[in-house]
């Protein structure tokens, strides 16, 4: 089993009961220049023999925690593994270039590298009696690790030569391991010259899912509920892999996480086309990290989960896998309460939530299709706070936390007063 040095980190990511994780990061993969790309060989084996370097973004790492304990957390909090392997390809943005852009590996190097990343799949999923299954079995665990999704690249420019070596590696992975999705690459913004080439080359090539990124305004979020409504189902699913809504101040407010929220009941309604989501970055040290906002704060000895986090944890513990169709009316307001519907097939559970991103309360009528005659029970828990602009301060408090509490409606159609700035999840037991 997996065990922690920090417990305390490994518990705060265990309480958001995540589907999947993705790992070791996005751009992080990518290395300082084509010298020291991200190698998973690298940091398997013994502690004092795997190689340390630095990253992408100036930290030091000591891959004391390597793949075999990335798979084994996964294992451990029953999160499906999604890890992400360079694409052959540095990142354009990297500063042991010379300024020289985007690098790409020599041709003929193309198939050692192919074959290390058909090793990982051998690794993770292969018998313990094959060459890399038994490697992973002599650290501890014999049985397979069960890979079934696999990250090719993140965020990369889309030049010729980055379409030419995904290509190859996608064409080896999915013949030699038909059975492993491979996720692709739409580039580092949620539209552009990248965004487009990156779905040309998904496309062209029938890569299953590709990933998206974005970080933009909390208003962004709001005048993008629509953006997956229209997306053409008959092509590659999405992967949200990297989103977050930035404040100018680069703080996690409850206004913030609440324009997440509304997002997400976006993506709950477009479930059968966005798979996967993840909010990006997962975690910051206080004091040493260069990028902002983060999910989770930590020190040496203490956690500080954000607001946000809050609203990760409601909705990935209250996801469901059925969606329901939605009707909730209200007034007229400049920000409208948006809503969205699920069912939870294992326990038959009905799961409405209900986001008002507006400055005060604002009633609702809710109709339930589906659910039991009156009275209808539930479990409510409520994220709200009057002041869209606070934050979690560590040491104290949270500015904004999950109540929880049981209640009863009459029945199936029933008025719901929306606090201000809110998430609200309401839970109807199935059985």
């Amino acid at each position: 089993r997996f065990r922690a040095r920090r417990a305390d980190l490994a518990q705060v990511i265990a309480d958001l009961k995540p589907k999947f994780m993705r790992f070791p990061g996005g751009c992080l993969v990518h290395g300082q220049s084509l010298t020291n790309a991200y190698r998973w060989k690298d940091t398997i084996g013994p502690v004092e023999q795997r190689r340390q370097q630095e990253n992408l973004w100036g930290y030091h790492q000591s891959v004391g925690l390597g793949y075999f304990e990335f798979f084994q957390f996964c294992e451990d909090i029953g999160a499906k593994p999604l890890p992400v392997v360079p694409s052959a390809v540095s990142c354009q943005n990297s500063d042991h270039q010379g300024g020289t852009g985007q690098q790409a590996l020599p041709l003929d190097q193309m198939p050692a590298y192919i074959q290390d990343l058909l090793d990982l799949i051998e690794y993770a999923n292969g018998p313990a009696t094959s060459t890399w299954g038994a490697k992973r079995a002599a650290a501890g665990h014999p049985a397979p690790f069960g890979l079934k999704v696999l990250g090719i690249g993140n965020e990369e420019h889309i030049t010729p030569e980055f379409e030419e070596r995904f290509a190859m590696i996608y064409q080896a992975v999915k013949a030699a391991h038909p059975e492993i999705d491979v996720v692709g690459t739409a580039g580092p913004f949620p539209d552009g010259e990248d965004y487009t080439k990156g779905w040309q080359v998904v496309n062209q090539l029938k890569v299953p899912v590709v990933d998206e990124h974005y970080y933009k305004p909390p208003q962004w979020f709001w005048d993008n509920l629509q953006r997956y409504d229209a997306y053409d189902r008959s092509k590659a699913s999405v992967y949200v892999g990297e989103y977050a809504a930035h404040e100018t101040s680069r703080r996690l407010t409850l206004h913030s996480a609440i324009a997440e929220a509304a997002y997400l009941t976006s993506l709950e309604r477009n479930g059968d086309i966005v798979r996967f989501a993840s909010y990006a970055p997962l975690l910051g040290r206080r004091g040493h990290t260069q990028w902002n906002p983060d999910l989770i704060y930590f020190t040496a000895t203490e956690v500080y989960p954000s607001i946000n986090y809050s609203v990760q944890k409601l909705f990935s513990r209250n996801s469901g896998d059925r969606y329901l169709p939605t009707t909730i009316t209200q007034g007229a307001d400049l920000r409208p309460v948006v809503a969205s519907a699920v069912r939870e097939t294992s326990t038959g559970d009905m799961i409405l939530k209900i986001v008002n991103g507006g400055n005060a309360a604002t009633p609702v009528q809710v109709e339930l299709r589906g659910a039991k005659s009156s009275p209808v029970h539930a479990t409510k828990s409520v994220l709200a706070g009057a002041d869209a602009m606070v934050v979690n301060e560590d040491g104290k408090p949270p500015a904004a936390e999950i109540l929880t509490e049981a209640v009863s409606y009459a029945g199936s159609g029933f008025d719901y007063l929306a606090p201000a700035n809110s998430l609200t999840v309401l839970r109807f037991p199935g059985k």
